[in-house]
C-alpha cells in the first residue's frame, strides 16, 4: 500500500513539475481577454453607429 502511495505522489509531482501545458493555457487567456476586448468595442461601435445613424434619419425627416 505505501508503495502505490509513494508512486503515485512521484507521479503526481512529476506532473507538477512539468511546464509543457503552461504555455497553452497563458496563450488561451491572452485570447481569452482579447476576445473580451473585442467584443467591449464593438457593442461600444455599435452603439454609436446606432445613434448616429438615428441622429441621421431624424434629419432627413424633419428636412422633408
Amino acid at each position: 500500500m505505501n508503495t502505490m502511495l509513494l508512486k503515485m505522489y512521484v507521479k503526481f509531482q512529476d506532473l507538477m513539475d512539468r511546464e509543457e501545458g503552461q504555455d497553452l493555457v497563458e496563450y488561451a487567456l491572452v485570447l481569452a481577454l482579447i476576445a473580451l476586448g473585442a467584443t467591449v468595442a464593438m457593442r461600444t461601435l455599435a452603439a454609436a453607429i446606432s445613434t448616429a445613424f438615428s441622429n441621421i434619419a431624424t434629419q432627413f425627416s424633419a428636412t422633408v
